[in-house]
């Protein structure tokens, strides 16, 4: 198995390479943020690995990999960093599959002072690069293909939702954003899809996407999908245009998400507000929090204004290289689990 993969995760490193030296080149500082933390994240549906950490005196922490390098990072920009950027592991559990694995490797940059139509050109250069890299010129998953070096698409959710289901999503919505359940609920009846017995707008929302829109984005070339529901961006300030929608994006190639980034919140009381809401909604639907993070909300009011992003680096490969699953440029995955 090892040696039918090899080619691949040669790939792999050569791609990296290439990262680094795309970041080194932009005078981006590489960090190293650590994988343990007292809080994973503070979003409803990611979910953490835990651990205990056990002190000198035998006294007993519970602990937490991180889901993301984010917290640590925006530390480091609340103290001065200008451009930083993390290449490392991050752990979500509840998820395998063909483009999840519970151990993974993400790459997340800062663009401190700087809008973030930087770090959108940041996502579609590297895309660039690696289908360069790896001499396919392409990005393929799936008999899906998409040309990286098109003017990538650029389409609102609000519009996607219209073009694509047939939905209004305006119409599930007041003009601070709160959103109406029941009026999604009726949007989807009316254009044929099915709608469970118990929901929330945020579930009936995230299977529209999944189901509707997403295998429609990065055919043939980069989607970016632009403005998202404030509602759907815990950790994005709000358009100064229309407080119904953040600036939130995520970049699509072949119908696969790479990238989720923000123009960040530095706002900590509606931070702290957002991230209550998470968890509340998770304590409803999982029977479980995770502690927020004091250090991050006090951090907050020192950045400022700076676009985010994160990206899937084993996916970048996967797409790159043509591999159906994201374990084959893994160099050695997790045992065991769900695939």
């Amino acid at each position: 198995m090892h040696a039918d993969r090899r080619p691949v995760l040669l790939a792999r490193n050569r791609i990296e390479a290439a990262v680094r030296s795309y970041f080194g080149a932009r005078d981006f500082l590489f960090v190293d943020p650590p994988g343990l933390q007292r809080s994973p994240g503070n979003e409803t549906h990611l979910h953490a690995f835990a651990t205990e950490m056990i002190g000198n005196s035998g006294a007993g922490e519970t602990m937490y990999l991180h889901t993301s390098p984010e917290f640590s990072m925006k530390k480091l920009l609340a103290a001065g960093e200008q451009r930083i950027v993390s290449l490392g592991h991050v752990w979500r559990n509840r998820e395998r599959s063909a483009l999840h694995h519970p151990e993974f490797t993400m790459l997340e940059w800062y663009r401190a002072g700087e809008a973030y139509d930087a770090v959108i050109a940041d996502c579609v250069a590297l895309c660039r690069m690696a289908a360069e890299i790896t001499g396919a010129g392409l990005l393929r998953y799936r008999g899906r293909e998409c040309d990286p070096f098109a003017e990538p698409e650029r389409v609102g959710v609000i519009e996607a939702f219209q073009r694509f289901a047939g939905i209004d999503l305006f119409a599930t919505m007041d003009v601070e954003g709160e959103t109406d359940a029941d009026v999604l609920a009726a949007e989807m009846r009316r254009v044929g899809l099915e709608v469970p017995a118990e929901h929330t707008w945020s579930y009936l929302f995230s299977r529209v996407l999944v189901e509707k829109i997403e295998p429609n984005l990065g055919l043939g070339r980069i989607t970016v999908l632009d403005r998202y529901p404030a509602a759907e961006a815990a950790l994005a300030r709000r358009t100064a245009d229309d407080r119904r929608v953040a600036e939130r994006f995520e970049l699509y190639a072949c119908g696969v998400e790479l990238a989720n980034g923000f123009g960040e919140l530095i706002d900590a009381p509606e931070q702290r507000r957002r991230f209550a809401a998470e968890m509340n909604e998770k304590q409803r639907l999982y029977g479980e929090t995770y502690p927020l993070d004091e250090e991050l909300l006090a951090a907050l009011p020192l950045m400022s204004e700076t676009s985010g992003v994160a990206l899937g680096f084993d996916r970048l490969v996967m797409l790159a290289t043509g591999a159906p699953r994201i374990e084959d440029v893994i160099w050695v995955p997790v045992a065991g689990g769900e695939r």
